[in-house]
């Protein structure tokens, strides 16, 4: 799709007498979600624009400046999938000399961004619309929601309480609801509902590593962590939360915010490592690190992993400033030593179905791992980059086996650390 119709557009400039090069749309990508969904238009240079909504019906409208009608604007309208939560129709059309409009016919009302990102990897200039529910997805809620057909008819009471009265507030006070469960032979004992928060890397414009058959990492991970989700669900008294259940993209804030949010007692994002070596193999498991990283692999997976925000895209003047300092100012030690002990049993179920890249737990600095409450780890699945590790990652098989050992990880850990009550704290909205 990119470069088609990118047709070169010159004018000459009255001033110099220079020839300027207008930019041109060469791709657009729609990106639906129960979130929100993203349109991106990736153009060769960048470009003015200004935008506003009308209501009765709902339309949000962009304008482009210097950008000449094409082929690829002229493709918009079939880009548009009947099942987006909030786009009902996407045209675009010559408004006046040197200026495109484009309209955006809504399902709903919405909260919109439109915001420009610079060229990072392989992207160029980037004009991004962002389209959110007028009500927030409460992550929360729809938990709960959930959880109404895996209590006891006696506990639902207990999980109205455990709801905020106003979702839409930005700090909220929630005490999980209390659940007994009779001790099983090899499984944890669980006196309450327990939440793991799961967490698949990249998505939507971030397609993460991409191995030589074209594997995207974040297929990969998708597929594992809905994989795993359903066997935590099928455990008694423990419920997963994916920080996505679709291809879009999550900045890496927003997932530390989730978990919060739903009180999570464990955080496992999952990703597939990539080396500039296609002969590096092997599974691993990292968690934070508070001061440097254990290894240059460590330290370099972290630089990498922490650029997600540019290349997914993020809306940089709606950064919520006061839930970065509360990551930065807590202490968590306490927090990294209890996932220091999540990551050695994650390991040691790895191990039996993968060669360990390394055979202990490895830290470094990874944003996404930064919440100050929630023992947290990042398991590396295998290297996408090497081809036979690429191809058993799209293997179902094999995924099955992730999920397997993951899952028996998680168990081991609650067995040796049963989750205790589950004290009220603030729940960033």
């Amino acid at each position: 799709m990119r470069g088609a119709g990118a047709a070169l557009i010159f004018s000459v400039s009255p001033l110099a007498g220079a020839v300027v090069r207008q930019p041109a749309i060469v791709a657009v990508r729609i990106w639906p979600a129960a979130d929100y969904t993203r349109v991106t238009l990736e153009l060769d240079a960048p470009l003015k624009f200004s935008h506003f909504t009308v209501e009765n019906p709902d339309r949000l409208v962009v304008d482009l400046e210097g950008v000449e009608f094409n082929g690829v604007l002229g493709s918009l309208a079939g880009k548009v999938s009947e099942g987006d939560p909030y786009i009902r129709q996407l045209r675009a059309g010559r408004f006046k000399p040197g200026v495109v409009r484009l309209v955006m016919d809504l399902k709903t009302r919405i909260h919109a961004q439109v915001f420009e990102l610079k060229p990072v990897g392989d992207y160029g200039h980037r004009l991004v619309l962002d389209v959110y529910p007028e009500v927030p997805v409460d992550p929360l809620m729809a938990l709960l929601e959930g959880r109404k057909e895996a209590v006891e008819p006696g506990s639902l009471d207990s999980i109205a309480k455990a709801a905020p009265e106003n979702s839409s507030r930005s700090e909220s006070t929630v005490e999980a609801p209390e659940i007994h469960a009779a001790r099983k032979s090899g499984k944890p004992v669980v006196d309450r509902l327990v939440t793991i928060t799961l967490d698949p890397g990249h998505g939507g414009e971030d397609p993460g590593a991409i191995g030589a058959r074209g594997t995207q990492e974040k297929n990969v991970t998708l597929e594992v962590a809905r994989r795993l989700k359903a066997r935590i669900d099928a455990e008694p008294n423990i419920r997963a939360v994916l920080t996505r259940d679709a291809d879009f993209f999550v900045p890496l804030q927003m997932r530390v915010q989730k978990a919060r949010r739903v009180q999570s007692d464990l955080f496992l994002s999952i990703h597939a490592d990539a080396w500039i070596k296609p002969e590096a193999r092997g599974s691993s498991v990292f968690v934070l690190s508070e001061g440097g990283a254990s290894s240059t692999l460590a330290r370099m997976l972290a630089q990498r992993e922490n650029q997600a925000d540019l290349i997914g895209g993020v809306n940089i003047a709606t950064k919520d400033v006061f839930l970065a300092k509360t990551l930065l100012d807590l202490s968590q030690t306490a927090t990294i030593n209890d996932s220091l002990k999540l990551g050695k049993y994650l390991l040691g179920e790895l191990g039996g179905i993968n060669t360990l890249h390394k055979n202990h737990v490895e830290q470094a600095g990874f944003a996404v791992l930064k919440a100050p409450d929630i023992p947290s780890a990042l398991i590396e699945t295998a290297f996408i980059s090497n081809p036979e590790e690429e191809r058993r990652l799209n293997d179902d098989a094999y995924q099955d086996k992730l999920a397997d050992a993951i899952i028996r990880g998680i168990r081991q850990y609650f067995i040796k650390h049963p989750p205790g009550p589950k004290a009220k704290m603030a729940v960033l909205g």
